[in-house]
């Protein structure tokens, strides 16, 4: 095993992969009129994911996003390399807790809004163990 091939991950995409490139049985002996217009297939992996070591996958448990389009069962797709800016919705860990929130600053201090107005925003400035974990940066949820 060469060492620079030794830390990367299994998956490398389907970047280099068309469709006709699959081997497919002709009785005829003549290709499909259609072959020639074939297209390459979408990878979701090379849509939705820009660093895949830092990409994970959450499921969101409750309603405290829903105003934001985000509902109890989704698919988060969180990455922990992106920086932390205002307004951006992100996954933190305040207290142990897991929560998604969006994030929100001001002069003086931060908050984590709930987009339900049944959720109080929180002070950051109140807590003293509080982490983001990622920035949420896409939303799988079944129609």
């Amino acid at each position: 095993m060469e060492l620079e091939n030794a830390f990367e991950t299994s998956y490398r995409g389907s970047k280099g992969f068309r469709q006709e490139d699959v081997h497919t049985a002709r009785a005829t002996g003549f290709g499909a009129a259609a072959d020639d217009y074939m297209e390459r297939g979408i990878d979701l992996n090379e849509h939705l994911i820009k660093n895949k070591p830092a990409t994970y996958f959450f499921r969101m448990r409750g309603d405290a996003m829903r105003e934001a389009g985000i509902f109890d069962n989704d698919v988060l797709i969180v990455d922990r390399s992106l920086k932390l800016m205002p307004g951006k919705i992100i996954v933190a860990i305040l207290n142990g807790e897991l929560l998604v929130r969006r994030f929100h600053k001001t002069f003086s201090s931060a908050f984590l809004i709930a987009e339900n107005t049944q959720y109080k925003e929180i002070n950051l400035s109140q807590f003293t163990d509080f982490t983001v974990w990622g920035v949420v940066t896409y939303v799988i949820h079944e129609v």
